[in-house]
Formats: C-alpha cells, sequence, structure tokens
C-alpha cells in the first residue's frame, strides 16, 4: 500500500518540484523527508500525505537537538553537512548468546557478524565506527567471549568486504542434513561431510525443556495445529 507513497506519484512529484521537500526517500514503511523550513511545516506535510491514502496513519518522528532517525542510522544536522551514527533503538540490549553457552560458533558469533558488518557497510564516520566497535567489544565481554575471537572476526569480514567476490560455481544436488550440537566433539562427524555435496546445519537442545520434560506420561497424545495469522 506504502507503494502509492513513492516519489514517482503524482501528487508527491507536484510538492517535491515545487521545492516544498528537498529530499523524499523510502525503505519499507520507513520515510525520510528533508522539507524547506520556509515553504512548509511537518504538520501540512503529514495533512497533505495523508490525503493521499486516507487508509493509513503516519507516526512522524520530528528531528530532535539537529537530529533524526531513519533505519539504523541517526543523521546529525551541522553548519556545513550531515553528520551519520549507527541508531541504537530503545530496545536494544547488550545481551547475545553466551560465549559459555552450548551453542556452536556459527550460533554465537552471528550477533557480532550483523554489528561488524553494519559497521562496515554503513556510511559512518571513522569516530563513529571506532566508537561502535568499542561498543561490540563492550558487549562480546558481557557475554564472555575472548576479545581476539572478536577480533579476528572484524578482520575476516573487514578483508570479504575489500577483496572482490570471486566468481562462484553452481552446484547441483546439494543436500542438507541437520546435526545436534551437543559439545565440539560432534565436529569429528560432521567433518566428514567436507568432501562430499552435504551440507551441516546444527541446532540446539533445550536443556531447561529436557530438564522438565515429564518422565512416565500416560496422557494420550492429542495433536495440535497452529494457525498463525499474518495480518
Amino acid at each position: 500500500m506504502l507503494d502509492q507513497l513513492d516519489a514517482t506519484n503524482g501528487d508527491l512529484l507536484l510538492i517535491i518540484e515545487a521545492k516544498f521537500l528537498s529530499y523524499y526517500t523510502r525503505y519499507a514503511d520507513d520515510i525520510l523527508v528533508i522539507y524547506d523550513s520556509t515553504l512548509t511545516t511537518p504538520d501540512s506535510i503529514q495533512r497533505y500525505l495523508s490525503t493521499i491514502l486516507n487508509n493509513i496513519h503516519l507516526h512522524p518522528t520530528h528531528e530532535n537537538n539537529l537530529s533524526v532517525s531513519f533505519l539504523d542510522l541517526t543523521i546529525t544536522r551541522k553548519p556545513s553537512h550531515l553528520d551519520t551514527g549507527i541508531h541504537c533503538k530503545p530496545t536494544t540490549t547488550d545481551t547475545t548468546i553466551n560465549f559459555l553457552s552450548n551453542h556452536p560458533p556459527e550460533h554465537s558469533l552471528a550477533a557480532y557478524q550483523f554489528l561488524i558488518s553494519r559497521m562496515f557497510t554503513l556510511p559512518i564516520h571513522k569516530e563513529k565506527r571506532r566508537e561502535e566497535w568499542q561498543n561490540i567489544l563492550h558487549i562480546a565481554h558481557r557475554n564472555n567471549f575472548p576479545r581476539h575471537l572478536i577480533t579476528n572476526l572484524k578482520h575476516r569480514i573487514q578483508k570479504k568486504l575489500t577483496q572482490p567476490t570471486p566468481p562462484t560455481t553452481s552446484k547441483h544436488n546439494t543436500k542438507w542434513t541437520t546435526f545436534t550440537y551437543t559439545s565440539p566433539q560432534i565436529r569429528k562427524i560432521t567433518n566428514l561431510s567436507k568432501q562430499t555435496n552435504i551440507k551441516v546445519a546444527f541446532k540446539c537442545n533445550s536443556a531447561n525443556a529436557q530438564l522438565l520434560k515429564p518422565t512416565n506420561n500416560t496422557t494420550p497424545h492429542t495433536p495440535t495445529i497452529e494457525v498463525v495469522s499474518t495480518h
């Protein structure tokens, strides 16, 4: 539905061409608008957009202390330029899968893979990137990760981003199998598949669920159906 609010919309083109809006972009349900304050106001823009689609409700976030957030970015207005940094939502937490927990590295390092990749790919200043790196190290320390492990991951990601991607050859008939990750010793089994076309995915058992599971359940099993609504 928000596709009707793209910049190709005839009504939007009129106010963009009239210079009321200096910039307009949309990603999914997030819209960023830069306007000329001498020609219009945020309330006027909101009222006008609501007339284009009157069955949706727009909830604008106005500039505060010269800053506004858009997606993962905090955009701050400077006298001569716009400064960008990483935006942390109020629900952001410094808790990840703990290094001491019984999870495969592919699971426990996934959060840091995302944070480090975001740090390198977002258009932020070097100083902001250094601040984000210290924040990532703080999160890793809180979750008992050795510093060298996160640093090595950073170097691998940086190397991957700076080097050209080699051409990939299509592989047919690739099959996947799942193993329950009980300990690092499981690698002795899964490593046998490296020379084959079988890929390995790990899953984890919930220790609490296993401990709380009734040992003698005489109740007959009744199948259940879960219905999930996407609307």
